[in-house]
């Protein structure tokens, strides 16, 4: 086998471990709790799963903060799985830039 054929033989083993941890990723379930008021599970293929919102919170004067609550705890979800995905990918191919 020449050298050429290992190479992609690896490429394509790596795109396959890579396309199974992102499988998996996907299906994992990250939750964010802010203030007490809300708490937010999204999976890892971004999809809000689930929004709680604590009773107390419903109060008309706490729209606001509530709102400011939802807001902040979709974007830590967010950040947390592209740090999650830029891991993975580190992990399989070595690069931090990401080859797939």
């Amino acid at each position: 086998m020449n050298q050429m054929q290992q190479m992609l033989m690896q490429a394509q083993k790596m795109q396959r471990e890579l396309q199974k941890a992102q499988a998996a990723l996907a299906e994992k379930e990250f939750k964010f709790s802010k203030n007490g008021m809300v708490e937010v599970t999204v999976l890892g293929s971004m999809e809000i799963k689930e929004i709680k919102i604590d009773k107390d919170a419903l109060d008309p004067e706490n729209a606001e903060m509530l709102e400011e609550a939802i807001r902040l705890a979709i974007n830590e979800a967010s950040a947390t799985i592209a740090e999650e995905k830029a891991k993975i990918e580190e992990q399989i191919t070595g690069s931090s830039r990401g080859l797939f």
